[in-house]
């Protein structure tokens, strides 16, 4: 069984110091000091010995290795060249976990997922997302044709009441759709400022998503007509989509998918359930 690290503030900064590790305002890095919350985390995803993770953001390595005590196999990514040295000494002589030094919204997950986890049944991400690259990360795992079964994240809350937020509200958006159509999303655990160091100016919450298998050719489609419905929220539906190049729908199949539908062309886009919108999408590319 692996231990997981202390996370006292000075322990962070003892080893900060070790490593030469400065913190980057522009890569959102906030470390945190609760190990507890790496627990929650990890328990969220119902990690298993049967489980390959993606861990995006592994900074000092306090999630990897609970992670590495109870998943098949880790993959932990680091954008950070900095933190590298300090993940290797801790991980370098663990065959089951990997250190990926880049960008994962430079990576194909198909691809990592093919080449880091072979033969993989069981695919899960557990994550404390860095701040700035957030909301780009969950739409590269929603959106990915490749079938991750849970996601387990800290984001800002910000982000998180978009994520679980109802029709027809402000928070309603191409990012709550995009994730209602690929799972059940659900608030975890709230998560305050304190917890970090550097203190945020924002408080955060876990989010977890219980993910379902979907048709990728599918659900692309749809979100081209979501992006392009809420490109102009305050516009009508049909005004929105007629404009939009992104799915080369002329506009009498339109007019002709709004009727099939039965949705009525002068609504706002935040006011259609996913439903609306998986009907809406499925009419329009019958007519392409």
């Amino acid at each position: 069984m692996v231990e997981p690290l202390s996370t006292s503030p000075e322990t962070l900064r003892e080893r900060c110091a070790r490593y030469g590790i400065r913190f980057k305002k522009s890569l959102g890095q906030n470390l945190l000091l609760d190990d507890n919350i790496n627990r929650i985390m990890m328990e969220s995803a119902g990690i298993t010995g049967e489980d390959d993770v993606v861990e995006v953001g592994a900074g000092l390595g306090a999630l990897t290795r609970r992670l590495a005590a109870h998943a098949r196999r880790v993959l932990a990514v680091e954008i950070d060249a900095s933190f590298m040295p300090c993940l290797q000494d801790q991980f370098g002589g663990m065959n089951h976990v990997t250190l990926f030094r880049g960008d994962i919204l430079n990576h194909s997950l198909r691809d990592l997922a093919g080449t880091h986890f072979p033969s993989s049944t069981r695919l899960k991400m557990v994550s404390n997302l860095p701040y700035y690259i957030t909301t780009p990360v969950l739409y590269h795992f929603l959106e990915a044709p490749v079938y991750f079964s849970d996601l387990a994240v800290m984001v800002q809350t910000e982000v998180g009441e978009r994520l679980v937020a109802e029709v027809n509200s402000d928070g309603y958006g191409v990012l709550t759709v995009a994730a209602r159509i690929r799972a059940e999303v659900s608030v975890i655990h709230r998560v305050p400022a304190s917890c970090f160091v550097p203190r945020p100016k924002v408080e955060s919450c876990i989010i977890h998503f219980q993910c379902r298998m979907v048709d990728w050719v599918e659900t692309s489609f749809m979100m081209k007509v979501v992006r392009a419905a809420f490109a102009q929220r305050r516009k009508t539906l049909h005004n929105s989509l007629v404009k939009s190049g992104s799915f080369g729908a002329p506009r009498t199949a339109i007019t002709a998918a709004f009727a099939v539908a039965g949705i009525d062309p002068g609504r706002r886009p935040q006011t259609l359930t996913i439903e609306e919108f998986s009907r809406l999408a499925g009419e329009i590319r019958a007519r392409l």
